[in-house]
């Protein structure tokens, strides 16, 4: 059996710099390291989110974004201390709700969003 060491989501997104700029912004990532290519394009980039690790890059003709797609099926999710909150912080920096955060019957408070780069996320924190 192979040992698995990390699983890292890479989002591919229209405009790479400004969706790292809101990552860091909407999430707290941090910025550990961006590759571009010569026309600038950010071909991976990796950042950090407490223990995990979120790569980001710019679509091109072998990876599409999920705007040039139409959507897509992955839906990420965040369990945080202040589940409210952060959706609020997305929201301010222009994402938009899908599902509004609400105390839900499987003893979670929760919502979804989707971020400006078409990527789905849920918000998440238990109830007490």
């Amino acid at each position: 059996m192979t040992t698995i060491n990390r699983l890292c989501p890479r989002l591919v997104v229209d405009d790479a710099d400004r969706a790292i700029r809101f990552y860091t912004q909407a999430l707290g990532a941090k910025e550990l390291q961006r590759y571009a290519d010569e026309r600038g394009k950010i071909v991976h980039s990796e950042l950090a989110l407490g223990d995990h690790v979120l790569m980001v890059k710019d679509a091109d003709g072998v990876d599409p974004s999920p705007r040039r797609l139409g959507g897509t099926p992955v839906i990420l999710s965040l369990e945080v201390a202040g589940a409210d909150a952060l959706a609020e912080r997305m929201l301010e920096l222009g994402a938009e709700v899908i599902f509004p955060v609400a105390d839900r019957e499987y003893g979670k408070r929760d919502g979804r969003l989707r971020d400006p780069y078409g990527h789905l996320w849920i918000v998440s924190e238990p109830l007490p």
